[in-house]
């Protein structure tokens, strides 16, 4: 898992760079293709229950799951949200990013992706061994609930390893000391998706993209972490 979350990170640092305005969200797939096969992993969501592409790219109010497309061009001042998967040797990790599309920058926009990544960073800092996913919750909550942000309730972390999603589910909000305990071993995704209005979603007509009731627009950041006796390990960095 470590060297799929070496490959995984390496990969998002190359599409992210790519992100500019004319860019189509398939040749940012093309892309993510290409650099997973080059370092010899797989790519994780092809397939997944149909999905038709390597990556995730989701753009302003689609807040996860959208379908690389070459007709969707990329505008100066997108939000584009990259999602993405690795198996290698049988094992997968999973991570996200946000970043906007060229200059000048929204600052409502930035900072929106800021608090989102410091909400995922905080969460992350709380998770040790007999850690509770109702103290990750907690944690991401706070920063966001600070920000008046929607937290999107209907999608959330979740185990990762052996398969893609697994148990225990891992909710960006929460209470302390509540929720399954989780255990030195453990592999998990920590990954808030916030937005500029309401926390209500729904599924496009594509069957996939999930987008804000509101039309508001979304950031999406994401970790797979390794829980340690008294920490932990971020797999998907560099």
């Amino acid at each position: 898992m470590r060297e799929a979350g070496r490959m995984l990170a390496t990969v998002l640092q190359v599409v992210k760079a790519q992100v500019a305005s004319g860019v189509s969200t398939k040749q940012l797939a093309d892309i993510a293709a290409r650099e997973v096969q080059a370092l010899g992993g797989k790519p994780s969501f092809l397939g997944y229950q149909g999905f038709p592409d390597v990556l995730c790219v989701s753009v302003n109010d689609e807040v996860v799951h959208g379908i690389p497309k070459a007709e969707k061009i990329i505008q100066t001042g997108d939000i584009v949200s990259l999602d993405f998967g690795v198996t290698y040797q049988g094992m997968i990790t999973d991570a996200a990013l946000s970043v906007i599309a060229g200059k000048p920058v929204n600052e409502a926009h930035a900072k929106l992706l800021r608090e989102t990544e410091r909400a995922m960073l905080e969460g992350i800092a709380v998770v040790h061994g007999q850690v509770r996913t109702g103290d990750i919750g907690a944690a991401v909550q706070r920063v966001l609930d600070k920000g008046k942000y929607g937290i999107v309730r209907d999608l959330v972390g979740h185990g990762v390893g052996h398969e893609l999603h697994e148990d225990p589910n891992v909710p960006n909000y929460g209470r302390p000391n509540t929720g399954p305990w989780l255990e030195k071993g453990m592999t998990i995704a920590i990954e808030p998706m916030a937005t500029l209005g309401t926390d209500r979603v729904y599924v496009a007509a594509d069957g996939w993209t999930i987008r804000t009731q509101d039309g508001s627009w979304a950031a999406h950041f994401e970790h797979t972490v390794l829980i340690t006796q008294d920490g932990v390990e971020t797999l998907t960095t560099l």
